[in-house]
């Protein structure tokens, strides 16, 4: 395969499986020793074994986060702080990309940023949509409800208003109460739904303090 074979198999996509180019009659194991030798020449960004994109100047567009999130485990979603920044609900920007998924948990450092995957059980597999991150490019999202509750359910202390509060939790008008009242029942932990006490009640408050004079 010549570089130009790969630019047009792939130009469209932000990111690329090793898969996508080994249908029809092709030497599998010359199209990895290529991708091996255009990695090293700077062509390509291996994101992890299999995974690729193209290095600048070959590509259209820069891959979004959370668009290679997906890619790097599959069946994950992007959910916590980096879905709660996505949706302006605390002010800052996280320095790492955090997904959940039935898989193991992983840490990734890749050369376009930092990943990491945290494991929850099947049945709390829910509640997240494809969501258009960047203009052309879509990725797997909980909700504005699942992000908060997941990070409710996996991190250990969550469950006071020290915490919330120091969360800086903002623009709670985005969050449907009675959807988040069902996952709570859902999750199956006591804790997620006697903390739904403290974030109604910051709701209360930032309603409040928007609510004209």
């Amino acid at each position: 395969m010549e570089f130009e074979q790969l630019l047009l198999a792939v130009q469209d996509e932000p990111v690329f499986q090793t898969g996508l180019l080994l249908s029809g009659a092709v030497d599998a194991m010359d199209v990895r020793k290529q991708l091996s030798r255009w990695t090293v020449a700077g062509k390509l960004i291996q994101l992890r074994r299999g995974l690729y994109c193209l290095a600048p100047p070959y590509q259209k567009q820069v891959p979004h986060p959370f668009l290679i999130a997906n890619h790097l485990q599959r069946g994950s979603y992007v959910s916590l702080q980096s879905a709660l920044s996505f949706y302006s609900m605390i002010p800052e920007g996280v320095p790492a990309t955090t997904s959940v998924s039935t898989g193991r948990p992983e840490h990734l450092n890749t050369p376009l940023g930092v990943y990491s995957f945290r494991h929850i059980q099947p049945a709390w597999l829910t509640a997240y949509r494809l969501v258009e991150v960047v203009n052309g490019q879509r990725a797997f999202v909980a909700t504005p409800e699942k992000a908060l509750l997941d990070l409710l359910y996996l991190q250990p202390g969550s469950d006071t208003p020290e915490y919330l509060r120091a969360l800086r939790l903002q623009n709670l008008d985005q969050l449907d109460t009675a959807r988040l009242e069902g996952l709570a029942k859902q999750s199956g932990q006591s804790r997620v739904e006697r903390v739904l006490k403290i974030v109604r009640e910051l709701m209360r408050e930032e309603a409040e303090e928007y609510r004209p004079l």
